[in-house]
């Protein structure tokens, strides 16, 4: 259980800024997994008074404010259409709809969690984040940092050429995953994206151009094959090393394999 001294509702991210350089003071997203750890908290800075819960789209990008809950990305349609339903199929099974109503976009991208269904999907997309102080970066850059005390404000993912397919393991419905997979051809650039390895989630490119003549059976099986070599899968509770990186290149097979039947957008 955390303890909180002080709660302040900021009124611009620069207040919140400021509260947030001292390391003692938290910012709230739905403070899920945060009440589930120790410790004091001097002051806890909520934002939900910036406007930031909002999905915006136009020709070029979606514009995803870092309090937009986990419910309204999983069922937002013009996102759902354009990623053929991979953003809602790897937010479904996080734990509950009543949890995913609470849980928020920038809480799950800035945590970086091993475990992220949502940190996986985005990565396999041509996406950025903006920070308040860093500006925009990508979020493969960003998933690579140090946690600083800067602020998330939105996720932007690009309107691009592409297909992104998304899957994952369970044990049991709703439980944390035992891995995590999108593969996705982003503007020509095919790559698999793995999480709950159980590290957080990693990007692999086809570096050996396995796929550049079209997703072959066998060019598909090389391609997993590749991945599985590089990855590094580790054993916890819920899956063994072994069964992880088995299950990796199945994955990564059969999400190549529903790619080559979409549409590209």
């Amino acid at each position: 259980m955390i303890t909180i001294k002080e709660y302040v509702r900021v009124k611009t991210l620069e207040e919140a800024w400021q509260l947030n350089q001292n390391k003692m003071n938290r910012i709230l997203g739905g403070m899920l997994w945060m009440r589930l750890g120790s410790g004091m908290v001097n002051t806890a800075i909520d934002l939900s008074e910036l406007g930031l819960d909002a999905i915006e789209e136009n020709e070029e990008e979606f514009s995803i404010g870092a309090m937009v809950s986990l419910r309204d990305l999983e069922v937002h349609e013009g996102l759902n259409c354009y990623t053929n339903n991979a953003v809602k199929n790897a937010l479904k099974d996080i734990v509950g709809v009543q949890f995913r109503n609470m849980a928020t976009v920038g809480g799950s991208i800035w945590g970086r969690f091993g475990f992220s269904d949502v940190l996986t999907v985005f990565l396999a997309l041509d996406t950025y984040v903006e920070l308040y102080k860093g500006g925009i970066v990508p979020l493969e850059e960003f998933a690579n940092r140090k946690a600083d005390n800067d602020i998330l404000v939105r996720l932007i993912v690009k309107k691009v050429s592409g297909k992104v397919v998304y899957s994952a393991m369970r044990n049991q419905s709703t439980d944390f995953p035992v891995l995590t997979c999108a593969v996705s051809n982003v503007n020509g650039t095919y790559k698999a994206v793995v999480g709950a390895r159980p590290a957080k989630a990693a990007v692999y490119y086809d570096k050996e151009n396995r796929l550049i003549n079209g997703e072959t059976e066998e060019a598909r099986k090389m391609f997993a094959e590749d991945v599985a070599k590089v990855a590094n899968t580790q054993s916890n509770a819920r899956g063994s090393k072994e069964y992880r990186t088995h299950l990796m290149k199945v994955l990564v097979s059969r999400g190549l394999v529903e790619l080559g039947g979409l549409d590209g957008n």
